[in-house]
């Protein structure tokens, strides 16, 4: 990937702007009556006071008033060529994944409708489809399903079997609905059955199933507002103006959906469209500016994302914690409302409340052998949206991934300040090498140095490899916390690709997904970008990155949660809403920590100033209170470089302001006209990658069907590369045990995910232990188990399960259970549930049971393996429940179904 990348990377080497791209093309004052751009593209254009695309413009006509023409083209273009497949329970279990039915839907009188498909195969409509030719708008389709065979098979046997040997009982039948890439429909498998006009219907009892949908319907959220004007009071708080009544208007409408993202009880709503608070979203939106604005309100909204003196992880796949280990985000949040205030009280609080949550962390997701926590991405919590299908919320616990290391890493260093302002000092010193071992860890296992970025995530199974994906909120987080060094840091932001409308939040795409994480731009990610590009002084990424925030907060007159990459469209992405919190804390954070460069630290406040030079003239903030101090502050020039400042008229030394400063003051800053740093951006268009391979183990080795677009496969064992082929084909040596993936490779060396692990595993070196020989067997009526039953654990049945093994020779061993958790589904909900493994009396391990779908107890899957060397000879292992570190975000059903012990020796 690094070839095509480096063969369309613009690089932009300026230290000072020479007029070479529109976005180094500073405006003079004579430039904006002639209406220069501040920022422009083949896309759209940044000017003073409006922004226009395409036809489009948005217009502020004060600094309290805004006009936009904007409106979606999703309708317009709607290809008739319908892609779909369905779906039993809401699971992708029809056909292999990429493989859909193909359906041309041209309308007549009475609309379209798809012949009889039966489900399982594959249904291919050849009609070709003219060129300039589109969907109508409000077409009826009809969809037919046969279902007959799938019945037959539960009246004859009790089971239906997938194309992947999956077993569904007729007793956990719930339904079948229809996914698809076209709307009404959705991909989204995981969320399926939150879409009820989405599911078939029988309603004679004959097994065909139908189902009519208005296809390419007009929608009044694909048109946005017309016209903004401030209506609420805003006057207590920090007020900002510039030569640029566009940025003007746009933080006026900010701080006014700030207000009205403030709920009855002084706390935080998500957005528009989500009520609540959500641990993720409050604390990146405190990070990037509300920890200055509402301090109160942002306490009470981290206060309410607190149980039982620990912070809550409040979504995530597979039942939440501990697939998903972000929550602690949370603590730099709270380091952050702490550098605002000085509250000694909320230090403490705050203190106690992130150290229990990072014991917790600590034996349940930290991995000693890399350094690295496991865990899902930090805000990427949908699971196929970022990780490949194969992937069950097990193996998404078992990822090590760039974004939620990059947050734990600096959840580490903030307990470790909170300890040493406290006196803490054993806590401080534990922590700062906690800290010091991830730091280590992501450079070592992350960090790509043909690429110039880290890579995403780490995964697998017994073995894992690293996806060359850039992750963007991981990459600016690894800058803005210093886990790269001075030189990485540069080359991250030189390296990492960015698209026509912002920094996506991967890159390249993944293919068959719809936009949302992927494919989509996150105004809060572009946020965290453009803080991260101020860091390392690229002027030409920060300017870039600031029409990424501004084009869409203005066109669409609102902050919204995210839009298309590939169009920059906010129609069209799976979930969506306005005044999203954390995107409105991204607008402001801009005006606060870019353009001022404000620095909070724990007593203190520095002073960075970036103003790109597009962006030069008086830029004055007045009525900014600082602890006990209220600022105005008045800005001139451009560049990173401060000539001089001024406190009350006097040079203030280190640009730093005590904490303790109590008053109103006046700041007054002069730059430079100039930037320290060298500039370049890697602009990339919009790109997918090649389907993931689907591998199977035949006697003569791997084989998989070929990839479109693919032109070579890589071939790995262990998590190594071990060759690349041009066949579909692969020998293996089955004489010692081997994990076996392939990656599929296009003609530009983009690669695909890696295949779902295939293992090989020599005769006699694996072991089974069906648990119902070594306790009670539970009595739930559940299918699908081995032996002669399965065990029940919970939090009042087998707290403790001891287990007698007898290892034949020495060896590394993985140890995982076969399992059954019915308590929710994939995708949300709370009840993980989560043992630890001892080997007598020493812990070797924890063990995850994600939820595997409502009421299915009857779908098995494995636990995480622990890999442990063994001793020939026996041993005693026991599946305890300890509390507190094996409590999940639930507090009440921690519950599983246990099937066996499996022990297979790696080595």
């Amino acid at each position: 990937m690094k070839n095509v990348f480096d063969n369309l990377k613009i690089s932009i080497l300026v230290s000072s702007c020479l007029g070479v791209l529109a976005c180094c093309q500073p405006p003079q004052e004579s430039d904006r009556t002639q209406g220069q751009p501040l920022w422009s593209s083949t896309e759209y254009a940044i000017y003073p006071d409006r922004v226009v695309q395409e036809g489009f413009d948005a217009q502020a006509i004060s600094g309290t008033e805004m006009t936009s023409s904007y409106q979606s083209q999703a309708n317009k273009y709607v290809s008739p060529r319908i892609d779909f497949k369905f779906s039993i329970n809401g699971k992708d279990n029809e056909m292999p994944s990429g493989q859909d039915h193909h359906f041309s839907c041209f309308a007549g009188e009475s609309g379209c409708q798809t012949p009889l498909i039966k489900f399982g195969q594959q249904f291919k409509d050849t009609t070709q489809v003219p060129a300039g030719t589109y969907l109508e708008q409000n077409t009826p389709l009809t969809i037919r399903l046969d279902m007959r065979h799938v019945f037959d098979a539960f009246s004859k046997q009790g089971f239906y079997r997938t194309h992947s040997g999956e077993k569904i009982y007729e007793e956990d039948f719930k339904g079948v609905y229809v996914a698809g890439g076209t709307a009404p429909m959705v991909w989204d498998f995981d969320n399926l059955a939150n879409f009820p006009q989405l599911e078939m219907k029988d309603p004679d009892g004959d097994r065909i199933y139908e189902l009519t949908l208005p296809m390419n319907a007009p929608d009044q959220k694909k048109s946005t507002a017309v016209h903004w004007k401030l209506s609420s009071d805003i006057s207590s708080l920090p007020r900002y103006s510039s030569p640029y009544p566009l940025v003007n208007a746009l933080y006026n409408m900010s701080l006014e959906e700030m207000l009205l993202d403030i709920e009855a009880d002084s706390t935080f709503r998500t957005g528009k469209e989500w009520a609540g608070v959500w641990t993720r979203d409050i604390s990146y939106s405190i990070i990037l500016g509300m920890a200055n604005l509402q301090p109160r309100v942002s306490q009470n909204s981290l206060m309410r994302k607190v149980k039982g003196g620990r912070i809550i992880q409040d979504t995530g796949t597979g039942g939440a914690y501990p697939v998903s280990t972000d929550r602690i985000v949370w603590a730099l949040a709270a380091w952050e409302i702490y550098k605002a205030t000085g509250d000694e009280d909320w230090l403490a609080q705050s203190y106690q409340i992130i150290k229990n949550s990072l014991e917790d962390d600590f034996r349940n997701a930290y991995n000693p052998e890399t350094g690295l926590v496991k865990g899902e991405s930090s805000f990427l919590d949908w699971r196929e949206q970022t990780y490949p299908d194969w992937m069950q919320p097990v193996d998404i616990y078992e990822s090590e991934t760039l974004g939620t290391n990059a947050v734990h890493y600096g959840a580490n260093k903030v307990l470790a300040q909170m300890a040493a302002a406290m006196r803490v000092d054993i806590t401080a010193a534990k922590h700062e090498a906690v800290a010091a071992k991830i730091k280590e860890g992501m450079n070592k296992h992350l960090w790509q140095d043909d690429k110039g970025y880290y890579g995403q995530y780490l995964y697998g199974r017994n073995f894992k490899t690293l996806s060359p994906r850039a992750e963007a909120l991981g990459e600016a987080l690894s800058v803005l916390f210093d886990v790269a060094d001075a030189s990485r840091q540069q080359q991250i932001v030189e390296n990492t690709p960015v698209t026509e409308w912002g920094i996506p939040c991967i890159y390249p795409q993944i293919p068959n997904i719809p936009p949302y994480h992927n494919n989509g731009v996150w105004p809060f990610v572009q946020a965290f970008w453009s803080l991260a590009a101020a860091k390392t002084g690229n002027e030409a990424a920060l300017t870039e990155s600031l029409a990424a925030i501004y084009r869409p907060a203005a066109l669409f007159l609102t902050n919204k949660e995210n839009f298309v990459a590939s169009t920059g469209d906010f129609a069209g992405t799976q979930i969506n809403s306005d005044r999203q919190l954390w995107s409105v804390a991204g607008n402001i954070g801009m005006v606060y920590k870019v353009f001022f460069g404000m620095d909070f630290q724990a007593d203190q406040l520095r002073f960075a100033p970036f103003v790109p030079q597009a962006y030069k003239g008086r830029h004055q903030l007045s009525n900014f209170r600082y602890r006990n101090a209220v600022l105005d502050i008045e800005l001139e020039g451009w560049g990173n470089s401060i000539r001089s400042i001024t406190l009350d008229g006097k040079e203030l030394p280190d640009a730093t302001i005590t904490g303790n400063l109590e008053g109103v003051h006046q700041i007054r800053i002069i730059l430079a006209d100039k930037v320290s740093g060298q500039s370049g951006i890697n602009k990339q268009t919009h790109y997918v990658s090649p389907e993931v391979p689907k591998v199977t183990l035949a006697a003569d080795g791997l084989s998989w069907r070929p990839v479109s677009g693919a032109v070579q496969y890589l071939v790995l064992k262990n998590g190594k590369r071990i060759t690349q082929t041009t066949s579909n084909q692969s020998a293996v040596s089955k004489d010692v045990y081997g994990e076996y993936q392939v990656i599929a490779v296009d003609q530009q060396g983009v690669e695909s995910f890696a295949s779902e692990p295939v293992e090989v595993v020599p005769v006699n070196t694996r072991l089974v232990y069906e648990l119902e020989t070594v306790t009670g067997k539970a009595a739930q009526p559940y299918k699908g188990f081995s032996g002669e039953g399965f065990v029940e654990v919970s939090k009042n049945k087998n707290r403790q399960l001891p287990m007698s093994i007898t290892i034949p020779e020495d060896g590394l061993y993985a140890i995982d259970f076969r399992y059954a958790n019915g308590n929710g589904p994939i995708n949300t909900e709370n009840k993980a549930a989560i043992r630890t493994l001892k080997q007598g009396n020493e812990v070797i391990g924890t063990l995850v049971l994600p939820q595997r779908g409502t009421n299915e107890w009857s779908d098995w899957g494995f636990t995480n393996a622990v890999v442990v060397p063994l001793k020939k000879g026996t041993h005693t292992l026991s599946l305890t429940f300890e509390e507190p570190y094996n409590e999940n975000m639930n507090g009440e059903v921690n519950e599983a179904m246990l099937d066996y012990l499996r022990l297979t020796k790696l080595k």
